[in-house]
């Protein structure tokens, strides 16, 4: 079994009456597609982003048996007046609910929330869980603040008491240190990094100790700044034992390499040199599969790379589908 959990969704339409700040979908002469308006953007998306039926023929196709589907990153727009904000998510929620009772075998869905408004996004979190969906996705950054930032650990914390589960895309910060052309190569890689980094340095991962939280394209640089942040914590390479007398920022823990294992990370990292690190040193346990689909085409087929590593059958089987049941809080079929 093969899950692809890093997809995406687009609801078809959005109501006539809605405010001139949400998106539109409209439709292309000739062809299924339809095109997203979102303010400056125009995105052409194809069927399978809407319609279930199109989206277990792209399963089938590439040997795909279960897609968690999260939100188009661009429909995270935390710029947008906080009651919009929060109209939109439970527009797009109840669009993902709708897809995924489809084929709910095949489809599962995650919603979002107005993380602008810290208090509201909690406050939505119950709804989204009586509408069966396992979780939320929610960008890397909130207009430039991380999200291991102390403002959102009420959010987290009730994220943990649900039982949900949260996917961190990595979204551009409005500081513009990279330009929007970066946004799909080194804006991921940075900013995955700052999420995942701020989630152990804020003390989010430490106070929510039974988050199921996973991170778009492996977190991007943060696992190769963890050996650094490991011997800074406990002054010995290669996680030998402690070595106080090196240790610059030695607290009583866990550390954060420890820290770091308790999250999931999508294997978009298009290197099987890439993946083979992350398997090692975070472990296997710790790794799902991930395409953006249908934003980008599959590896043909899914996991084909993955499949390389030669990992003991075992460990392929969680990377392939059992971590992210796991990481979903569902039970494997």
């Amino acid at each position: 079994m093969l899950v692809d959990a890093h997809a995406h969704l687009l609801p078809r339409d959005y109501p006539a009456d809605a405010p001139e700040c949400f998106p539109r979908m409209e439709p292309v002469d000739g062809d299924t597609a339809r095109t997203l308006v979102f303010g400056a953007m125009r995105f052409t998306a194809r069927d399978a982003f809407f319609d279930a039926e199109r989206r277990i023929q792209e399963q089938d196709a590439s040997g795909v048996d279960v897609e968690v589907l999260s939100p188009m990153p661009p429909l995270l727009k935390y710029d947008l007046p906080a009651g919009d904000g929060l109209s939109l998510a439970r527009w797009v929620n109840e669009a993902t609910a709708q897809l995924c009772a489809a084929v709910p075998d095949r489809l599962k869905g995650l919603g979002m929330v107005p993380m602008q408004d810290p208090d509201a996004a909690t406050a939505e979190l119950k709804a989204i869980k009586d509408q069966g969906l396992l979780g939320v996705e929610i960008a890397s950054n909130v207009l430039g603040k991380s999200i291991g930032h102390e403002q959102f650990l009420p959010f987290f914390t009730e994220v943990e008491r649900l039982g949900l589960s949260v996917f961190v895309h990595a979204m551009p910060s409005p500081s513009e240190r990279l330009p929007m052309s970066a946004m799909g190569t080194y804006v991921v890689g940075v900013e995955g990094a700052f999420a995942a980094g701020s989630m152990v340095t804020g003390g989010t991962a430490k106070a929510c100790p039974d988050l199921r939280i996973s991170f778009s394209h492996a977190a991007g640089g943060f696992p190769l700044m963890l050996p650094r942040a490991q011997y800074f914590w406990g002054g010995s390479w290669n996680e030998e034992p402690v070595d106080l007398t090196r240790a610059v920022m030695h607290d009583d823990g866990p550390s954060p390499v420890e820290l770091a294992r308790r999250f999931w990370y999508d294997s978009m990292v298009f290197d099987r040199r890439a993946l083979r690190f992350l398997v090692d040193y975070l472990g296997a346990d710790r790794l799902l599969v991930g395409s953006d689909f249908p934003a980008m085409l599959r590896e043909d087929p899914a996991g084909r790379t993955l499949r390389t590593l030669d990992l003991p059958p075992e460990d392929l089987a969680d990377v392939m589908s059992g971590n992210a049941f796991r990481w979903l809080g569902i039970d494997h079929p």
